[in-house]
Order: C-alpha cells, then structure tokens, then sequence
C-alpha cells in the first residue's frame, strides 16, 4: 500500500525554524572565519535542505584542522547570546560602507538587487550589548564587515533570522567539509572555498543526521557507477555529459522498454522528435524570451539560425498540429524519451543529478477542460505503478497554485486547480498547497520520492498549460463544428533517465533488483573441469532470457565469491564435480544467502517468479 507522506502546519512551522537557525548559524560561521582570518572575504550564505553553507575567498587554505578551531570560535559566539538585529539600509551608504571594507562579492550581491527593492543587513551583536558585563568585545575585533568602532558584524541580506546567537544549540551543529566553488557557479569567476554545514534542534538530530550522511556518502552514486562500470562523465568530451557503459547501458535499456510497455498499455503515442530546430520555433514556445540563459548558443545552418532543444514540448506540438482533429479524439497522449540539453554552470555540475545533457521521459496530453480530472487521475495511477515497481513506496505531494505573474484567464485556471484537487483527493492521497507556486502558464503537482535512507527527491510532475496552445493557436473542432483550444498537459514520472538512474544507485547502493541487474546471474566454476557444464548452463539459462557471465578468471574459489561480493551481482552459482554429476548448482543470492542445491529448472522457475513480480530473490 503507498502512503502519501504530507506536511502539516505544525511540520511547515518546523521547517521555517530549521531555515532561521541554519541562516544564523551561517551568519555565525562566517563571523567565526573573519576574527580567526583577518583578510578573508565573505561571498554568499545560504541555507541547503538540511544545513548551510558560506563562501570564502581566503589567504588560508581550510583544513579539517581548521574546522576545528571555527567551530570552538562559533561556540563562543552562540555562548554568548548575542542579538541578531534586522536594519533596512540606503543603498549609497551601504555601497561606500562595503567598499571601506573591499567586500567585492558584496558589491556584486548589491548590484544584483533591482533598483527600488528594499535593502536590509544583519547585525550579530550591537553596541548596547557590547557594553554589558556579559559582553566579549574579542570575539569581534578585526572582522573585516565593520560599518563602525561598535565591533559588531554584519551582512548583507534578505533574513529571516532567530532572534539570537543564544538560540541555536552548540551542541546540534556541525561542520562538514570544504569544497572549491566558483562564485555564483561560473567558472569564469573565482574559485572561492566553500564551508558546508549543517545546524539541528538537539544533538540526537545531528547525531542521525551525520549517520544518515555517512551511509549517503557510502551510496554515492559517482562512487558506486565507478566501482561497477555503469558510467562515466568524460573530461575530455566535456562536462556534463553522460557515457552509459555497457553495464549501465543494459539497465537502461531495461529501464525504457518497460517505460515504452507501461506507456503504450496506458493508452500514450510514441513519438521520436529531431534534436534541433530551427531558432524561430524557440521564439513562438516563449523559450528564446524566458529560458535562454539555460540554452546553448544556436548554430548557423545555410543563413539560418537552428537551436539544440532544451525541451520535447513544441516538438509534440507541431505533432499535434500537423492535422485538425475532432473532439471525438481528444484526449490524445503522447510520449517520448527525448533528449535536451541545457547549459548549466560547471560549478553546479553533479554526476548523473545535473548534466547538460540529459533524456526526459516526456509525456503531453491534449484533453478538453471536462477531461483535465480524470487524466489527472490517470497520470497518478500510471505514476504509482512505476514508481512502485522501482521500490519506492511514499511520496510527498505538493499542488502548486496560480502565482501573481501568469497567462490564461481566471475561469480556466480555476478549473484546472479544481481538477488537480479532485483528482488528489479521488487518488486518496494527501498533498501540500503551495499558494502562488504554480508556473505562469498552469498549476501543477510535483512529487518527491523517498529513498531508502529516507531522503526525498523531486521526480514527477504534473503540469496544466494554458500557454503553449495559445502561443502554437492550437485548435480542435467541438460538437458546434467551431475551432477550441486543447488544454495541454505535461507531465514527467522520472525527470530524466540520468537523475532517475542516480536515484536508483543510490537507492539501492548498487545492489539493483533481480529484474534491474545487468548480470543476475554469475557462475563460478571450481576448475577447468567443469567449464564445459558451466557453458551449458550459462546457455541454457540465456534461452530463457537470464542474463548470466561465467567468471573466467581461473582464480580460486574464494576469490572468485569475494570478485562477485565486490561486483554485487544478484545470484551466485557454483559449480564443482557434485553439481556436474547431478546436473545442478549450488546457489547463493546477496540477500537470502545460501539457497542450497537447486536444478536448472529450479532455478530458471524461481528467477522468473522473482523477476515477473519484480521482488527481491
């Protein structure tokens, strides 16, 4: 049975909590940095899911020494209990106080922010504090954001913040690691230092926390796609790019023919689409005005000017566009695994999770208005189908509503709101509201799924556009013979195929499911003398569509279980003089451990039933 996970108020109040005291704690860290490295300059802050992270540009190269000593000196800092004050600011004062102080990422930071938007800063600690007996003036000599002799230290930013230094526990948070990072993630900026960590109410949330980071580090999927052979990212073809290696290529394989099954069951059109086209249809899709900054740059083709695609989305629409069609067809599905390429900074480059180029499991709907809630309703079943049979079981849910920028009329938006609601609640799933988080062009669903570890992770979504037909004039012929639009449906159950097979590594931590595995099968042959059996196996049960390998290596038998331990295949069978003479195998799985001596046809029965009900053997 799925269970849908949900936010309650109580667990949004919590989760805005966690955010101010991450906030301050990065306020805090940075502080820490600047008493202990005078010269150090300070670039951005923000707040992650689960921690935070500063910026630096410093003369010191940070050691897991250095670590050390800030968190002593970010201790002093909460013992002290100092206030946390909000100031809104001019913007000429503030320019010259930063440029006192050679803050140069500051003064980026204030150039970004548009002309008539409020300004504010924050102050750790204030003059009046500083001058109580319980003040510790040293903790604040020789920072370098000192608008004044009051030895405060502030920053620049939007908040929100806790009320004080006092109350973040000192002994929930922690400093995790250091990173190089370009500033603003381009590489054609400075390499800064980046000081990741993480803040929590108690110490039995770190303390978890920290476990839980320890095994995601164990399941690393960049790790884990090296030690197996699944994939690669080459430098030199560039970055962002994905090489699928055999192993990782056949579970992808086996990953599309069954999206291309459950697709064509559920009632959707393959489409297969070009990867470029010519500029103009980027213009009347609205992509050129609103997403070129996450395309690449369009190449000349005999004078005119063609785009590698960012998206499947006007590729389907011309599809549909290329007749007239009657109501009577409508709703029409159709669906492609089709592959985009966005430009993305190389700082913000990430294994399989963020690539330039990348396969969306791409699926629209043209439906009429009556039609959004019942198809809505059938995208989630096809969703929990998948999703399910990959192992994942909760989800968290969120509709996002009309935001304050948006096109489509009001009725129309009202309408399709109400049919992502219905079709929720017909579902029985809980979900979250997110008001004014919709697209300009519709609301939509998203949901995250839950990994092993407990980890969640955006995959699926479900988006209404009202946009799209207008922008295309896309038309259909109602029962009065007159032209309507369609509404258009997107939606996506993996993302990607590359983000998707991240999850799963990582999911699993490599040990795949029977149906999943590359190989399921490894035979190990004690000697020579058995190869020939060996073969006949491996034969046999590669007729009955068992992916076997033969360990060739000649090794002993303890290394050759040790080799397939490391390797994590599924099924281990090992063959001696006794399996010869009784025509059978010795089989041990990864999960259940020793099976016992079964016959060929005992053990082709007991892959299938394991592969057909996608389980575990």
């Amino acid at each position: 049975m799925v269970s849908s996970v949900t936010q309650s108020p109580q667990d949004v109040k919590d989760t805005q909590e966690y955010e101010r005291i991450r906030h301050t704690c990065a306020h805090v860290l940075a502080m820490a940095v600047q008493k202990l490295y005078p010269g150090t300059k300070v670039a951005i802050g923000p707040v992650t899911e689960t921690g935070f992270y500063y910026d630096f540009d410093s003369p010191v190269n940070f050691t897991p020494e250095d670590l050390e000593k800030i968190s002593v000196q970010m201790r002093r800092i909460i013992k002290a209990n100092l206030p946390v004050i909000r100031e809104e600011v001019e913007r000429t004062e503030i320019r010259q106080e930063i440029e006192k102080n050679h803050e140069i990422y500051k003064l980026e930071i204030l150039a970004r922010i548009p002309e008539g938007e409020t300004i504010t800063r924050y102050f750790i600690g204030s003059p009046d504090i500083l001058q109580g007996e319980n003040s510790e003036p040293s903790l604040f000599a020789n920072t370098s954001l000192q608008p004044s002799e009051n030895n405060t230290w502030w920053d620049l930013c939007a908040g929100p913040h806790i009320n004080s230094t006092g109350e973040i526990n000192p002994q929930a948070f922690a400093l995790l690691n250091v990173a190089g990072a370009y500033w603003l993630g381009d590489e054609n900026k400075p390499m800064l230092q980046r000081i990741y960590g993480t803040a929590w109410h108690t110490k039995e949330e770190l303390e978890l926390y920290l476990k839980q980071r320890e095994e995601a580090l164990r399941r690393d999927h960049r790790k884990i796609g090296q030690e197996l052979n699944l994939f690669s990212i080459q430098d030199d073809a560039g970055g962002g790019l994905v090489f699928w290696h055999p192993k990782g290529s056949l579970i992808r394989h086996i990953i599309e023919n069954y999206w291309k099954n459950s697709h064509l069951e559920a009632g959707y059109q393959l489409l297969y689409t070009p990867h470029l086209a010519n500029l103009d249809l980027w213009k009347t899709s609205g992509h050129y005005d609103f997403y070129r900054e996450n395309m690449f740059e369009s190449m000349d083709i005999e004078n005119q000017a063609y785009q590698i695609k960012p998206m499947n989305c006007p590729f389907h629409v011309l599809t549909y566009k290329n007749q007239l069609h009657s109501y009577r067809e409508l709703p029409i599905r159709v669906c492609e695994l089709g592959t985009v390429y966005r430009y993305e900074r190389s700082g913000a480059l990430h294994g399989l999770m963020r690539v330039r180029g990348f396969t969306q499991d791409d699926a629209h709907i043209f439906c009429l208005p009556e039609q959004i809630a019942p198809e809505i309703l059938e995208v989630l079943n096809l969703t929990e189908k998948i999703l399910s049979d990959f192992g994942f079981k909760n989800y968290e849910v969120n509709l996002s509503t009309r935001p304050d920028k948006f096109v489509g009329k009001d009725e129309v938006w009202k309408l399709a709101t109400i049919a992502l609601q219905d079709a929720l609640q017909a579902k029985g799933w809980d979900y979250v509201i997110d008001e004014g988080g919709g697209a300009f062009y519709g609301p939509k669903i998203d949901i995250k799924i839950e990994d092993a570890i407990g980890r969640r992770w955006q995959c699926s979504t479900i988006q209404v556009d009202f946009n799209l037909p207008e922008r295309f004039d896309m038309e259909y012929v109602d029962s009065n013979s007159s032209r309507q639009r369609p509404i258009m449906i997107h939606r996506a159950i993996f993302g990607s195929l590359e983000r998707f097979f991240g999850i799963l590594i990582e999911n699993y931590a490599g040990d795949f499911p029977l149906w999943l595995a590359p190989v399921q099968v490894k035979l190990l042959p004690v000697s020579d003398d058995v190869r020939n059996y060996a073969e006949f196996v491996a034969d046999n049960l590669k007729k009955s569509g068992i992916r076997v390998e033969i360990d060739n290596t000649g090794e002993r038998l303890g290394k050759q279980i040790r080799a397939a331990e490391l390797e994590k295949f599924p099924v281990v069978g090992v063959i001696g003089k006794k399996e010869v003479e009784s025509q059978s195998l010795s089989i041990r799985t990864r999960k259940s451990g020793d099976l016992g001596i079964l016959t060929i046809p005992e053990l082709k029965q007991k892959l299938q039933l394991t592969i057909d009900s996608k389980s575990v053997i």
